[in-house]
């Protein structure tokens, strides 16, 4: 019978009688490794809901100020237009849009 190592890794406390014992029967080799789970909280799980949150947050937060500065500029537009205009008259009715600049 021909030396063989066996395949992959395997964990050193596994007895190479044993092993080899196992390959001439054709008996399986059951490796069982005792872990204990990671203590605490599994930070990945709970940041990555956070980080998509906040995200959203953040986008929700910039639709408003762009909303707010366009609502800005079209009321400044409007002043603008309603300045130039100056007041405005139909059938004896006339509407000023702007104050006058002097008391």
């Amino acid at each position: 019978m021909a030396h063989r190592d066996p395949p992959g890794i395997i964990a050193p406390h596994v007895p190479a009688d044993a092993y080899r014992r196992a390959e001439a029967t054709g008996a399986p080799v059951v490796i069982v490794v005792h872990t204990t789970g990671p203590a605490g909280l599994p930070w990945r799980r709970i940041l990555i809901p956070l980080a998509v949150a906040a995200a959203a947050a953040l986008g929700g937060w910039g639709l408003v100020v762009a909303l707010c500065a366009l609502l800005d500029a079209a009321a400044h537009t409007a002043t603008v237009i309603a300045g130039a205009a100056g007041p405005l008259g139909i059938g004896g009715i006339t509407l000023r849009l702007t104050r006058t600049k002097h008391l």
